[in-house]
């Protein structure tokens, strides 16, 4: 067997794989994109293994491993996308920008500003937290 035939195969496959995560915007086409560039690289695997005529068949259980990660990997990455729509009604990936970093850092809570509710400290020293308030003091047990 020609080495030529499968690796183009491979090629073509892992090429239209990226092009599907590189293009696509649906979460679900991403994964299948990823799913073709796996089956490329096991593709490969298969055929170098036959290829080298190796005796332990290391491209054949590389093989097998991969197929159990990918086996892994749609399964999770399936179970978010589906929670994701759930959640949000889409599943589009450019809209999933919530964890996103934006850059901008919250400023700092104002306690009785003019304009704002005063929220009243339930003790009269500012050091004191309401964690220190919640513990017994010294000498006294709960």
């Amino acid at each position: 067997m020609h080495l030529a035939y499968p690796a183009v195969l491979a090629v073509l496959l892992f090429c239209v794989g990226l092009y599907g995560v590189l293009a696509r915007r649906n979460a679900i086409l991403v994964l299948m994109s990823v799913e073709l560039m796996l089956n490329a690289v096991n593709l490969n695997l298969v055929a170098f293994d036959v290829w080298l005529r190796d005796t332990l068949h290391a491209g054949q259980a590389l093989t097998l491993f991969t197929i159990t990660i990918a086996a892994a990997e749609i399964g999770i990455g399936l179970a978010i996308v589906l929670l994701v729509h759930r959640n949000r009604g889409t599943s589009d990936v450019d809209q999933l920008t919530d964890l996103a970093d934006t850059g901008t850092e919250p400023g700092p809570v104002h306690f009785g500003g003019p304009g704002s509710a005063s929220i009243a400290p339930a003790t009269d020293n500012p050091d004191e937290t309401a964690a220190d308030q919640a513990l017994p003091a010294r000498g006294q047990t709960a």
